[in-house]
């Protein structure tokens, strides 16, 4: 009888053991495409993520910057032609779905050539400027802006970034003021831009941000929104500085070629959600909040399809048209 026992209590566990293993498993490194230069919020949060990453699923994970393009369309079109066998993965911003209301002429679809795998946070922005521009809270800035219409260079991380997105949406908050829309080929190189003097200010994520404003080679001016942010709580938020319209965060998602397996996604999708609890520290000095609503691929694809036709509407008002 107890012979009989033990083996039905093992019959009975074994299936509950296989589904507690992985069904899918890379067996060769996974290559990450970030579409934007190294040194950029997308940038920095793929390379905090991958050695976890690599840890997790015991294999390498290899970030490739494939900077270039509107919205980064080079890198992400690489992703969108790979094999969809789990082993390449893309790491981008919102500007994933800001790109169709800026290309008139997208080399992929957005929605049916990627598969969701993880969001992996929002962080908030942050406008910065040179430190030789006499402005050193929104009021001053709007004032200096006007008084300077239109010999003001404003740095972008290029045509369809989060970056951009946000710039359109403070331009359209201060009516009246011209700034030409300098474009980089990401938010490091535009952070530069404005360090050198070259440009006089930049919207940034504060993950990237930070360590400049810190270190005296920006200065900080409001984040965008209604609250400061926790780890810069010194720098008041657009709404407590006067400019309650200028309101846009940045999310960063991690994408899949389309029909890549159900299982591969899931995997991934576990694995990424595991990297962030094992980092959250790491990730909350880089403002990175997590938004457990989109945890799921399930729950992210569905937070796309929305974002999509929000971002187009932002961007209709701001008079952006595609080209």
């Amino acid at each position: 009888m107890l012979t009989r026992r033990s083996a039905l209590a093992l019959s009975l566990a074994a299936p509950a053991a296989a589904l507690a293993q992985p069904a899918w498993r890379p067996d060769r490194s996974l290559r990450v495409i970030v579409p934007f230069a190294p040194g950029g919020a997308t940038d920095v949060i793929a390379r905090v993520l991958s050695e976890a990453m690599g840890q997790i699923l015991g294999q390498s994970v290899v970030i490739e910057n494939r900077a270039g393009g509107a919205a980064g369309l080079i890198g992400s079109e690489a992703v969108a032609k790979s094999a969809p066998d789990g082993h390449t993965l893309l790491i981008h911003s919102n500007a994933h779905v800001i790109a169709p209301s800026l290309v008139a002429r997208m080399p992929y679809d957005v929605l049916n050539d990627f598969a969701a795998v993880a969001h992996l946070g929002v962080v908030p922005q942050v406008l910065v400027v040179n430190p030789g521009v006499p402005a050193r809270n929104m009021m001053e800035l709007i004032a200096w802006l006007r008084a300077n219409s239109g010999r003001v260079n404003f740095a972008s991380a290029g045509i369809g970034s989060g970056n951009h997105l946000a710039s359109e949406v403070f331009r359209a908050a201060v009516p009246g003021v011209e700034m030409e829309m300098v474009q980089h080929r990401g938010g490091g190189p535009a952070m530069q831009s404005v360090i050198a003097g070259n440009a006089h200010m930049c919207v940034d994520p504060i993950s990237s941000a930070l360590p400049h404003i810190r270190a005296g080679t920006v200065r900080g001016i409001a984040v965008a929104g209604r609250e400061r942010a926790p780890i810069l709580p010194e720098l008041p938020s657009a709404a407590e500085s006067g400019l309650p319209a200028w309101d846009a965060a940045a999310w960063f998602g991690a994408f899949a070629p389309a029909r890549t397996p159900a299982a591969a996604v899931a995997a991934l999708n576990a694995a990424f959600n595991q990297a962030m609890d094992r980092l959250s520290a790491r990730l909350g000095e880089l403002a990175v909040v997590r938004q457990p609503a989109y945890a799921t691929p399930a729950a992210f694809d569905a937070f796309v399809r929305a974002d999509l036709p929000r971002v187009a509407a932002i961007l209709q008002r701001a008079g952006v048209r595609p080209e």
